[in-house]
């Protein structure tokens, strides 16, 4: 069985999926702060899924789960994730994410489960100073979310020096779309993603879509950035602890295309899928946002075997189909 912490959110129920198509038993551990239990109800459809409702910094709630189940390996995604959240309220973030991973490790070694899989990002970078970027760049976050991702690294580092425990970190640059059978998909509340944030303004009620910057150095002066699908990243996941289980060595890897969007080219690509004409408002700069973001993918697909294979289209349609579903649900 396979522990996925967070599995009730966004990039972790894409990924509980991809095991319960590979014929895996899942077992979720989510406190549903900002997952949901409508995504659990959905997944135990297609496959064996325990659902544990508990916190990670509640060390008798996640010990339990080890000690109701073999657990083979986990999949670590529970964490908060808001950028500009992070800088106002720290302490939330440091708490949550670095305490709470803490606490789940130790619940591995009292346990004897020595592999992980850990959703990392992109934010560990901080300004590039290159692109693309590879994993030999320099990490020196520029806020408190990328500051907890490579703190947990780093304790990931020692755990293994220490205690043979083996992690795979996997570096996420943009992550789009949603399940390609239109069963689960980005939920978030607030919505703080380019993607579905363009798509929602397309609904009745909608709102003028925002831009903001439109003279940075790029090729039409907005934003570039990399947009990974989420059924891709999901299959590196199972590609990471194939890795783990056939004896690999702790590793991180970047997950991205070795491409990258302007924010124009995702808005036409929007207007595209929704036939429809997009309200927009350009807006100055927002404080912070790098002109280019994009990964350098050569060390996962030489070593994980990964290959993306959804185009930007492809994202952006699925989750087109997966905010018209919201609207009936929400």
């Amino acid at each position: 069985m396979i522990l996925v912490t967070g599995g009730a959110g966004y990039i972790g129920s894409h990924c509980v999926m991809a095991l319960l198509n590979k014929g895996c038993e899942v077992a979720i551990f989510d406190n549903l702060s900002t997952g949901h239990s409508k995504t659990i109800e959905t997944l135990k459809k297609y496959g064996q899924v325990k659902f544990y409702k508990g916190d990670l910094n509640n060390s008798a709630e996640i010990n339990s789960v080890f000690d109701e189940n073999k657990i083979e390996a986990v999949v670590h995604f529970a964490a908060f994730s808001q950028v500009g959240e992070s800088v106002k309220n720290p302490q939330k973030y440091y708490y949550n994410n670095v305490c709470g991973t803490i606490s789940l490790l130790n619940a591995m070694l009292n346990h004897n489960v020595k592999k992980i899989v850990f959703s990392s990002t992109a934010a560990t970078y901080g300004e590039p100073k290159y692109v693309p970027i590879d994993e030999n760049h320099p990490q020196n976050p520029i806020n408190p979310y990328g500051q907890t991702k490579l703190m947990i690294e780093k304790i990931m580092d020692d755990y293994d020096k220490a205690y043979n425990l083996k992690s795979v970190r996997l570096r996420y640059f943009n992550v789009a779309g949603a399940d390609s059978q239109n069963r689960i998909g980005e939920w978030h509340n607030p919505e703080t993603h380019l993607i579905p944030n363009i798509l929602k303004s397309t609904f009745s009620g909608g709102k003028t879509f925002e831009m903001y910057g439109n003279d940075y150095n790029t090729k039409d002066g907005t934003c570039v950035r990399d947009y990974i699908n989420v059924e891709d990243l999901a299959q590196a996941h199972l590609l990471a602890l194939d890795y783990l289980n056939n004896g690999g060595e702790t590793n991180f890897f970047n997950l991205g295309t070795n491409d990258g969007n302007s924010v124009k080219e995702v808005f036409s690509n929007c207007e595209k899928v929704t036939q429809k004409t997009i309200p927009v408002k350009q807006m100055p700069r927002r404080e912070g946002d790098p002109a280019t973001l994009v990964a350098d993918n050569t060390k996962a697909k030489e070593i994980l075997k990964w290959e993306p294979k959804k185009s930007l289209e492809q994202s952006i349609s699925s989750a087109y189909e997966w905010e018209k579903k919201l609207q009936t649900i929400i």
